[in-house]
């Protein structure tokens, strides 16, 4: 079985940071990378070129394969910043009606930036997404 393309590395997290060009862009991923740190408790770690993630978890999917992931991430995107949530929002979708302008898929949510959306219920999503997908590893 293929091995997953995006594994966890050891590339610079401010380095990379530091290299998103947009300047408010980059301040809101300096304040997610902030605000994950606190909700998650763990150091941030680099996925491939561009994500940054919080912590892992071991994950078996139904095609029978097997990894790491991490529980909480983020990365700059061309047109949105990616909120990484593995956890989905099924059960959040109270929340994800009040947070604001953003968009939903399985598990990630896309802002244009955190001036569009209430902080506060993004620090509530986070929680409880990091929460969900760490549980069973404990």
């Amino acid at each position: 079985m293929a091995e997953l393309k995006t594994q966890q590395n050891d590339a610079d997290v401010a380095i990379y940071l530091n290299s998103i060009e947009d300047e408010g862009r980059k301040a809101d991923c300096k304040e997610l990378h902030t605000l994950f740190e606190k909700v998650s408790g763990q150091k941030p770690k680099m996925w491939g070129k561009d994500i940054v993630g919080f912590g892992t978890y071991h994950y078996k999917g139904k095609s029978g394969r097997e990894g790491e992931w991490f529980p909480l991430g983020f990365s700059s995107r061309k047109a949105n910043l990616t909120i990484y949530m593995p956890a989905g929002f099924k059960e959040t979708q109270d929340l994800i009606e009040k947070i604001g302008k953003a968009k939903t898929s399985a598990g990630c949510l896309y802002i244009k930036s955190l001036e569009v959306i209430d902080v506060e219920i993004l620090k509530d999503l986070a929680k409880k997404s990091y929460l969900k997908m760490t549980a069973s590893a404990k």
